[in-house]
C-alpha cells in the first residue's frame, strides 16, 4: 500500500497515534475480509461489501494523511 510513502509510513508508525490508529484499523479489516472471504468465518456478501467500504475509507483517510504529512516536509 503507498509504496511511494514506504519511509514515511515507517516513520509515522508507531510515532503518529492517529495514523497507527487507522493503519492498524485498516490491517485487522483485510484479515478479517481475507478469512471471510475464504470460508473460514462465515459470512454474507453484503457484510463482506460493507467491510470492504469500512477498508476502503481508511486508506482513502491513510493517504490524505500522508499526503499532509509529506507537504509539511
Amino acid at each position: 500500500m503507498f509504496p511511494e510513502y514506504r519511509d514515511l509510513i515507517s516513520r509515522l508508525k508507531g510515532h503518529d497515534i492517529h495514523f497507527t490508529r487507522l493503519f492498524d484499523k485498516h490491517n485487522e479489516l483485510d484479515h478479517v475480509i481475507k478469512n471471510k472471504e475464504s470460508g473460514l468465518d462465515p459470512s454474507s456478501q453484503t457484510e463482506i461489501e460493507q467491510l470492504k467500504k469500512e477498508k476502503l475509507h481508511l486508506k482513502d483517510q491513510l493517504y490524505v494523511h500522508l499526503r499532509q504529512v509529506a507537504a509539511k516536509e
